[in-house]
């Protein structure tokens, strides 16, 4: 697969010293991104996953390691001789087991691996730590979600994601640590890996095949993964950010029936069918963001409509099908 797509250029460019970067679970589909534009912005970046990946998806000038966050003595030897300035958090995974069905394993990898991370890091030389939160946070809380609302975590994961969230933004408050919360709602874009939502749909319109959905009533907010990356940049050199959650997604809210619609017309092909997956228990039928926030504190704003997005990540997969 070639993983060569670029992320469009974000401008920042330093021709002196460089600063270091960590990125933290830096192998998955936006650590990829954002090493590759950090690397091109002259950051010196490091990635720390738990294996390393092979070599046709690594990133030049970018070193990686092996490091089991959730163990402290593997975190504990790795920060005995690396410092940073900066720390994107982007470790842990989507999963939505129940807590008696691996969820306890799921709450442990977002949650202690954190603080084996905050407890070992230097903090002397750090200026910005970006934790990488989740839409999933707001649980069911209704929609449009935004910043103030209490959250309402409905899986081990999400409350993961949440307990992490209120550590930073205590030490923040009481130690002045320089985090701020990205919230995440729903990334896409090329080389998402091919086990997730709108790869899959993509994929089967480009075979034409049949493929189970659910009934699709669900609405959810999309964002392109270059507008994501250039707000994880921009926050973590922003001060004025340090010690907020704020919400990156696009504000424009899409039934899951519109898009995978909207996927196969501009495929032409694909034959989906819908009802034949189940709605998860206790999903929230409509999760999408308010991001007036961002656009205030961040001065950010996503400017990659979805026609648009979906265009360039069909292409990706259509010149990658095969490979």
């Amino acid at each position: 697969m070639n993983y060569g797509h670029p992320v469009m250029p974000l401008g920042r460019f330093n021709t002196e010293v460089k600063e270091r970067l960590l990125i933290i679970g830096g192998t998955g589909f936006i650590g990829r991104h954002l090493a590759r534009e950090a690397a091109r912005q002259n950051y010196e970046v490091s990635v720390i996953s738990l294996s390393l990946p092979d070599n046709l998806k690594k990133i030049d000038n970018v070193k990686y390691y092996s490091v089991n966050i959730t163990l402290s003595e593997e975190v504990q030897e790795y920060f005995k001789t690396k410092s940073f300035e900066y720390v994107v958090n982007l470790s842990g995974y989507v999963n939505h087991s129940s807590y008696f069905d691996d969820g306890i394993n799921v709450f442990n990898v977002h949650y202690n691996g954190l603080q084996n991370v905050v407890q070992f890091l230097d903090r002397e030389l750090l200026k910005g730590f970006v934790q990488i939160g989740s839409s999933d946070e707001y649980g069911d809380s209704p929609s449009p979600q935004s910043e103030i609302q209490r959250e309402s975590p409905i899986s081990p994961y999400s409350l993961g994601k949440l307990t992490a969230t209120h550590l930073l933004q205590m030490l923040n408050k009481v130690e002045l640590y320089p985090a701020v919360i990205l919230r995440l709602f729903l990334v896409y874009g090329p080389e998402q890996d091919t086990n997730r939502f709108l790869p899959q749909i993509i994929q089967g319109c480009l075979n034409n095949d049949k493929f189970p959905t659910s009934k699709g009533e669900q609405t959810r907010d999309f964002c392109y993964i270059d507008d994501v990356i250039k707000a994880i940049l921009k926050a973590m050199i922003s001060p004025v950010c340090f010690g907020e959650i704020l919400n990156i997604a696009s504000g424009n809210p899409i039934k899951i029936c519109d898009l995978i619609n909207k996927t196969k017309e501009l495929i032409g092909a694909g034959k989906p069918q819908y009802g034949l997956i189940k709605y998860r228990k206790n999903e929230n039928m409509e999760l999408y963001a308010n991001i007036a926030k961002a656009k205030e504190k961040l001065h950010w704003k996503p400017i990659v409509g979805l026609d648009d997005g979906l265009n360039k990540t069909i292409k990706f997969y259509m010149h990658n099908a095969h490979e």
